[in-house]
């Protein structure tokens, strides 16, 4: 039987040592206030009761130690006493030229990675002067039609020095396209860029709506940037598999972990069919969850939905590489907790939220501002929620060890009921068929609403307090500035379409289109194809109606 003294030396010398080599911690020793050290690494101090007879086994296959599978205390082997999470503050309004503007605010104010939300009818696939954008462009992110526009988004942006994650799913593959494009506008090779597509089409079926094709060939697109990413632009994350939405609809944590991961079994698979080997591109794959409210239940989501997938992949796939076991995720606290009463209040839930992210071990993290439940967030706000994680960071002491409530019995108790209960949904979704046979059954979907509904009686019957609106509530309305997006946005855009359609060559435009009917007909990978159609100034919309007129669009069953 192996100790635990001797499993974590192992540990240091073959995990643990090469990392610090590599790459040094960000202080040589850490500690309190009082000048109390804080270690790297907590352990039990002595055997626990399922370590009475001095073996570790049971310790390392449930808890582990960081940077090890099933990477239960996190995926570094020094977490942020190595380098602190991402900080990215999700962006985008108006024009590019706005956006631009608020990206470099941003930075400048400490920001160290760039989250670009984009319109609806960019998420869509219309075009700035498409009839059906109208009064629309613009509003609830950024109206990107064309290079021209992405070449403007990212004017002054060195995109060989930032990381930029793109919440875009249907035409993922069109817009990572225009951002290489950009990218070699400036002189970036491909495998500099480093970033994320969302690229998650599942959850659009289950919880947000921005679909366009039907599951067969979204699937196509999801896979072909896979491949491509894979020899192309190595360092790109290919999907972000969501449970942020799929729990801004109304689940409960157990069911988002569930069922994002549900999804991520789907693209494993697609992928492997696809012809794909498993260790290819599992590493380039990650992850996007909500922080809610439920302060411990959020931190024991974040260690139990990683262990889950570490198995998942090492168990059910076959993966060998240690890479593809991990569950590297970003994290957004919950914009649905939002309230429009009070808003100032909705500092301090964003604060709880996003220290449950760090606890539970997050790579990534957008904070929301607190004006969100009644606009876009003014800078101002955005400052605050940017300051929010940098005093966690800075200041709080958190960062400073790995996995801080590790061996709390009520964070290990919810970390492996939430694994349990999370299993058994899988099992019933495996029964089902896999994800998508679940989403076109409608089960997914009635298990959301079936906790939205029930968590609404509750706030309803008063048996879940919300602070500032079913109690404590006051008449005084919110007196908060807010941002407001000019409708003349909407006509300047269109102006900027009309010209840019003026100068292209019309007869490359054609051809291309042409060359991309054909391709979509058949098996070429699509994506050095958009590549090719957004250089020579094919537009967003363009591209997605001709895919569109191939085919078909996705109407959910009844």
């Amino acid at each position: 039987m192996t100790n635990l003294p001797e499993a974590q030396k192992r540990w240091e010398e073959s995990i643990l040592g090469p990392a610090l080599h590599k790459s040094p911690e960000r202080h040589p020793a850490f500690q309190t206030s009082s000048g109390i050290p804080l270690e790297r690494l907590y352990v039990p101090a002595a055997p626990a009761a399922d370590l009475a007879d001095g073996s570790a086994d049971s310790y390392t296959e449930h808890q582990g130690f960081p940077g090890a599978y099933p990477f239960t205390r996190g995926i570094q082997p020094t977490m942020y006493r190595g380098r602190l999470w991402t900080m990215r503050q999700y962006a985008g309004y108006a024009t590019a030229d706005e956006s631009n503007r608020r990206y470099k605010f941003l930075l400048a104010q400490g920001q160290t990675g760039l989250s670009v939300a984009f319109d609806l009818p960019t998420q869509i696939g219309y075009d700035a002067d498409d009839p059906l954008a109208l009064g629309e462009v613009g509003k609830v992110g950024v109206s990107i039609s064309s290079l021209d526009d992405m070449a403007r988004l990212f004017d002054g942006i060195p995109l060989d020095k930032v990381s930029t994650s793109m919440t875009i799913n249907a035409p993922a593959g069109i817009l990572l396209a225009l951002y290489i494009a950009v990218a070699r506008r400036q002189g970036v090779p491909a495998r500099q860029l480093r970033g994320t597509v969302q690229n998650d089409i599942l959850k659009e079926y289950i919880a947000r709506g921005t679909y366009i094709f039907p599951p067969g060939p979204s699937m196509r697109l999801i896979t072909d940037l896979f491949q491509y990413c894979q020899a192309e632009v190595p360092q790109w994350n290919t999907i972000s598999i969501s449970g942020y939405h799929i729990r801004e609809a109304g689940s409960t944590a157990v069911q988002e972990v569930a069922f994002t991961l549900a999804n991520g079994i789907a693209y494993v698979q697609a992928a492997i069919q696809a012809g794909l080997n498993v260790d290819a591109f599992a590493s380039q794959l990650s992850f996007f969850f909500n922080a809610h409210n439920q302060f411990l239940e959020e931190v024991a989501k974040f260690r139990a939905a990683r262990r889950l997938w570490a198995r998942i992949m090492r168990e059910r796939f076959g993966a060998r590489d240690p890479r593809s076991w991990m569950l590297r995720f970003h994290t957004q606290t919950g914009g649905s907790t939002l309230t429009a009463q009070q808003p100032e209040n909705n500092v301090v839930r964003v604060a709880l939220q996003a220290l449950a992210a760090v606890l539970g071990g997050t790579q990534s993290l957008h904070t929301n501002s607190m004006d969100e439940a009644l606009a876009l967030p003014t800078e101002n706000a955005v400052r605050v929620a940017l300051r929010t994680q940098q005093i966690i960071a800075h200041e709080s002491g958190v960062a400073d060890t790995v996995d801080p409530l590790a061996g709390s019995y009520v964070i290990e108790s919810l970390t492996d009921e939430i694994e349990r209960r999370a299993c058994a949904y899988l099992d019933h979704i495996d029964e089902l068929g896999g994800a998508l046979r679940a989403i076109e059954q409608g089960y997914i979907q009635n298990e959301i609403q079936e906790a939205a509904y029930a968590y609404q009686l509750a706030v309803e019957r008063g048996e879940q307090i919300v602070v500032g609106v079913n109690d404590f509530a006051t008449d005084q309305p919110a007196d908060i500035e807010r941002l407001r997006v000019d409708p003349a946005v909407e006509a300047q855009a269109c102006e900027r379409l009309a010209a840019l359609r003026a100068r292209r060559d019309p007869q490359r435009a054609a051809a291309l289109l042409a060359r991309l009917e054909e391709a979509a007909n058949g098996q070429d990978n699509l994506m050095p194809v958009f590549i090719d159609c957004v250089e020579a100034d094919v537009t967003v919309g363009e591209m997605c109606h001709r895919l569109r007129r191939l085919w078909g669009e996705y109407r959910p069953s009844a």
